[in-house]
């Protein structure tokens, strides 16, 4: 492999687990701002609060049974959606032993833009690595291909359902939640094509193309 090829590999991995990374981090400190969370940690949290299992485990536990689900409908995970399972909820962990619950209203609004913002530069630095969806996207575009349901609709009907199992187990719904609703597929589609990788060939990343739908997948 020749020296081109290896700095090549060398950003996507950095890429893809410091993306990974800082989406845990970034999810923590929408836990901590206490205003709302993602449609998938609402579910985490009120699982959590209901096992006593911490937030990460939780998260970690979940992506390995949404995983299972891939088998039915042969979906074939890779390097990124096996590091997904395993990366986020550490994260998420060690963030959350270090961040405080934000009091103050100032501290929390702060907490709730700089996790929304965040999550969308993580998102874009781990899917424009190219290194397979997570496994909860898996699902979704599984359940697109074997039903032949639109992508939104199915999308929607499991945040839905998420949401309101999150929601009935105390999961955190609020204002945070749809700030990062509305503001998610744009800083997301933004950071797609800041950090595109180039082809190894030098060629045009084919990642910042297309609809905010088909490129926006998330842990």
């Amino acid at each position: 492999m020749s020296g081109h090829r290896h700095r090549h590999l060398a950003r996507r991995l950095i890429q893809l687990y410091g993306g990974l990374v800082l989406y845990g981090a970034s999810s923590a400190l929408l836990v901590r701002s206490g205003l709302g969370l993602e449609p998938w940690n609402v579910l985490h949290q009120g699982l959590s609060r209901h096992t006593g299992l911490s937030m990460g485990l939780v998260v970690t536990l979940t992506g390995a049974l949404v995983l299972l689900l891939w088998i039915p409908l042969r979906q074939r995970p890779g390097l990124g959606t096996v590091s997904n399972v395993l990366v986020i909820g550490a994260a998420m962990d060690a963030t959350l032993a270090v961040v405080p619950d934000a009091r103050a209203m100032a501290a929390r609004i702060a907490f709730m833009v700089a996790g929304t913002v965040l999550n969308g530069v993580a998102t874009g630095l781990y899917i424009a690595a190219r290194f397979g969806p997570g496994p909860r996207d898996g699902l979704m575009t599984g359940l697109n291909a074997r039903t032949g349901l639109s992508v939104r609709l199915v999308r929607t009907v499991l945040e839905v359902t998420v949401v309101v199992s999150g929601f009935l187990l105390g999961g955190t719904i609020g204002v945070g939640t749809v700030l990062y609703a509305v503001a998610i597929g744009p800083l997301a589609q933004v950071f797609l094509r800041v950090f595109a990788v180039p082809a190894a060939s030098g060629g045009t990343p084919p990642v910042a193309d297309g609809k905010p739908e088909g490129a926006i997948l998330r842990p």
